[in-house]
């Protein structure tokens, strides 16, 4: 059945006028109506995992600027706390986990534990489908299996996850079983908000470019592909999309896993990724979050530069900002 939803429309191989326009980071602390219900719970994941207010701060910015498209308010984390890791986000420095070195800490998961621990999640999805009109596409996510191991190794952000990378060249099948409990439970939870009422799903893969050549392809291209080949078989007609951070000239090569767009980073030229991208895969632009604060003519002349570069294929969203292009 053709899609009619901007969005889903796009993601569908068709080029729209106007492009459809949507934010990686909807809902956050830029919006006052978000900060006063973060304020009624106690922690970042409480506010993830309690369905009605999940649903409501994916819901504030789509009354607020009617974007086409609303994407799943949770965190890429949700997986490994649903998976038995601990998980506290501390105030103005992000999240901490007990970090996972060695195969007794992977035995530790249990991935039995997740359908029941992400249930308030598939809640959320279901509450903001029912929320949304006729137009508007809602979006699901995860956190690609590399970037989540990112966290579940080194215990909490870093520059460059020097003790991720090690570990994948001295513990490689410790590693490498780490990053196919977390592909398995990916699909799953995926499939789960896809079930729930999710029209297109989201990986996001935010430091696939700290790894060489070798690793990128192991523990980036490899899982993506069984996420996406899986899900294709399962729900032929959901659009996929994958977010390669950083990727670089390796954009050619994921680009053609079996997705129906790429997110780009901003530190991407659009032409270039035109140029490397298959014509019917829609990009998702990538204006520079700091143009949409600037606002006026940087703006303006960052997001035409954007249109003119993707002419003629299919275009979503102009990516981490954009609230409004006049």
């Amino acid at each position: 059945m053709r899609a009619t939803k901007p969005f889903l429309r796009v993601l569908a191989g068709e080029t729209v006028w106007p492009p459809p326009l949507w934010l990686m980071r909807q809902a956050g602390r830029y919006l006052p109506e978000y900060r006063a219900v973060r304020a009624t719970v106690p922690d970042f994941i409480s506010l993830c995992t309690t369905p009605e207010l999940a649903a409501e701060v994916t819901l504030q910015p789509i009354r607020r600027f009617g974007f086409d498209a609303a994407i799943l308010f949770s965190d890429i984390l949700v997986v490994p706390w649903a998976l038995g890791q601990g998980l506290t986000f501390v105030e103005g420095e992000g999240p901490r986990l007990p970090p996972i070195r060695d195969a007794a800490g992977l035995a530790a998961l249990r991935p039995e534990r997740l359908a029941e621990a992400v249930a308030p999640v598939m809640d959320t999805v279901r509450r903001v489908r029912s929320s949304l009109d006729a137009k508007t596409a809602l979006i699901g996510f995860a956190g690609a299996p590399f970037t989540v191991a990112c966290y579940m190794v080194e215990g909490q952000g870093s520059r460059d996850f020097a003790v991720v990378r090690a570990m994948a060249y001295s513990q490689p099948e410790v590693f490498a079983a780490l990053i196919a409990m977390l592909t398995d439970a990916t699909i799953d939870y995926l499939a789960g908000q896809i079930e729930a009422g999710a029209e297109a799903v989201m990986l996001f893969d935010s430091w696939a470019g700290i790894l060489s050549p070798s690793l990128f392809a192991a523990h980036v291209l490899q899982p993506t592909a069984r996420i996406f080949g899986t899900l294709r078989l399962r729900y032929p007609h959901i659009p996929l999309i994958g977010f390669p951070r950083l990727a670089g000239t390796a954009l050619g090569d994921y680009a053609r896993i079996g997705l129906n767009a790429v997110a780009l980073d901003t530190g991407v030229d659009p032409a270039f990724a035109a140029r490397l991208a298959p014509i019917q895969i829609a990009l998702q632009g990538n204006l520079d979050p700091m143009a949409l604060v600037a606002g006026g003519a940087a703006q303006r002349a960052e997001t035409a530069k954007i249109l003119v570069a993707m002419h003629g294929r299919p275009i979503t969203q102009l990516n981490e900002g954009l609230a409004a292009f006049k």
